[in-house]
């Protein structure tokens, strides 16, 4: 293999580009944020900056974890041949990655509104913070989701001029569901990272948190259903719900036992909840 593609397989590797997962999880909600903020299908334009600004902070998102966890990442079961733990990519290559990534977004966001850019800086600043504060806070998870859910507050801010009720009640639901899932995906590195000091919910939440867990997904359907009563959305919206339901009573069963691979199974059918919550919302405006 010669040098350039070890190179740009080091940098799909820690971009995760080979691992769509997290892209899914991030567009789907800002897919949510997009079709009710324009009030139906949203313009090309807004479709393409914010699709590719999802997969852009995504991967960003992804180089600077890296970088922050390259030192303990070796002692994970998991990450132990991330590129940055092999040698594949040097610490400087990674934040000249990052930057680039950031900055390729930021120029897809300088064709929006002043306001929007603006807000713009604050999802920069959730999502270089988020890596660091699993050495700071048992509740990292709540970072990434206020990370994860900002491009949907940018999306009404473009679309309104202005941020509603409406906008906040979604972002507080993706927030609770994404600490909800990144907390199955820390219960798979849990034992690992009480070895090397790393904090997580998982660690905080203890033997309560398949309850919490279940605590927040509740209340991310309680969240979800109270926007479809605002809107007044009609059956294909709550039956969207009801089958995100079922797909969360099937992550419960998933980590029942809190094996390694089936709660990270459980992380992925995530993926899912995500696509059919957009599915009801986009039948609605059809």
């Amino acid at each position: 293999m010669s040098e350039l593609t070890e190179k740009l397989t080091a940098i799909m590797q820690i971009t995760r580009m080979d691992k769509p997962i997290g892209t899914y999880l991030l567009l789907w909600p800002t897919y949510w944020a997009l079709w009710i903020s324009a009030d139906g299908w949203p313009s090309m334009h807004m479709l393409i900056v914010f699709s590719l600004g999802v997969f852009l902070m995504r991967s960003a998102g992804c180089v600077i974890n890296d970088f922050a966890d390259r030192k303990v990442d070796g002692a994970v079961k998991r990450t132990q041949n991330r590129p940055l733990v092999t040698g594949a990519l040097s610490s400087s290559e990674a934040l000249q990655l990052f930057a680039t990534f950031v900055l390729v977004a930021f120029g897809l966001v300088l064709t929006l509104s002043d306001y929007t850019i603006m807000l713009s800086l604050v999802a920069v600043m959730l999502a270089a913070s988020y890596p660091f504060m699993k050495r700071i806070t048992h509740l990292p998870q709540v970072v990434l989701g206020a990370a994860f859910s900002w491009g949907m507050i940018m999306a009404f801010a473009e679309e309104q001029g202005y941020i509603p009720v409406v906008a906040w009640l979604l972002f507080s639901a993706n927030v609770l569901w994404t600490v909800a899932y990144d907390t199955m995906y820390a219960m798979v590195d849990r034992d690992d990272d009480l070895k090397i000091g790393v904090k997580s919910t998982a660690i905080l939440f203890g033997n309560n948190d398949k309850r919490i867990i279940l605590l927040l997904q509740l209340l991310t359907l309680a969240l979800l259903f109270t926007v479809g009563n605002i809107l007044a959305f009609g059956w294909p919206y709550q039956l969207s719900l009801v089958i995100a339901a079922g797909f969360f009573c099937y992550q419960q069963i998933l980590i029942a036992g809190r094996e390694r691979d089936r709660c990270f199974q459980a992380f992925l059918n995530n993926h899912y909840v995500g696509l059919v919550v957009f599915v009801g919302v986009a039948i609605e405006y059809l």
